[in-house]
């Protein structure tokens, strides 16, 4: 069954999305060349435990990170280790927050230093947004997965076929699965109702959207070394529109009114 918040938990989720837009804002500045992988999740750590939460992917069991952070062709589940970010990279930040027994999620892709991938990165921002707003009440899941692979595709790049965005609350994992592709006659997909709670995830490819397991054992990789791309963010289905929690107001400064700093 598909969890349905109460009033009381989208409070606390709302409170929780706006925190952790605040610390990914902060952590996202410091994404420059020279900087290690380590260096960022050690820093999202500190500030996620400022906001009075807990780093939601150090609850996954045998992962001891706060955040994944993918480079180039890593899609997903990427160890921020010791590699030095440099000019040309493309950066994929995930981080989740559990905050007063609730989950949220959020992603973002960037590359420094150059123009020539804007298209590829303005692609999956875009998208996002379209996908959010198909998550109303009296449509299905499908929906929103029809509008994210009739998209990238449109523009001339892969939705990974194998990973999926997913409902998220009380675990950071929930139902629904939400494809970047559609699977399945959209009327067999499940029906969007109010309460619900989603973390819609673009995840799409360059070239080839198959994938392989790095030899970290956690980071996926697109298996023709193309560049990937993640954007996310953690939504409410209201009985008007999708209410936005992870909202990205930092790339207007960051502030999202009195929260702890």
């Amino acid at each position: 069954m598909i969890p349905i918040r109460t009033s009381g938990q989208i409070e606390i989720m709302k409170e929780g999305g706006k925190r952790l837009g605040w610390v990914f804002g902060q952590v996202l500045a410091k994404v420059k060349p020279g900087i290690k992988l380590s260096e960022l999740d050690q820093l999202a750590e500190t500030l996620i435990k400022k906001q009075k939460g807990k780093p939601s992917f150090k609850m996954v069991k045998d992962y001891h990170w706060a955040t994944c952070i993918n480079v180039n062709q890593g899609v997903v589940h990427g160890i921020p280790g010791e590699y030095q970010l440099k000019n040309g990279d493309v950066v994929s930040l995930d981080m989740g927050m559990f905050y007063k027994g609730l989950h949220t999620d959020m992603a973002r892709s960037i590359r420094m230093g150059s123009s020539e991938v804007n298209e590829f990165l303005e692609t999956g921002k875009s998208v996002l947004g379209k996908a959010i707003k198909v998550a109303r009440v009296g449509k299905r899941i499908g929906h929103i997965s029809q509008m994210i692979e009739s998209q990238i595709k449109k523009a001339g790049f892969s939705p990974v076929r194998a990973l999926t965005g997913h409902g998220v609350g009380k675990k950071l994992h929930e139902e629904p699965q939400i494809p970047c592709f559609l699977k399945t006659e959209i009327k067999k997909t499940p029906l969007i109702k109010p309460g619900m709670s989603l973390a819609i995830e673009v995840i799409y490819t360059q070239g080839s959207p198959r994938l392989v397991l790095g030899e970290d054992n956690w980071t996926i990789e697109t298996a023709d070394g193309s560049l990937a791309g993640l954007f996310e963010d953690t939504v409410i289905v209201t009985k008007k529109k999708p209410l936005v929690l992870t909202f990205s107001g930092w790339t207007k400064g960051g502030e999202f009114g009195k929260i702890d700093r």
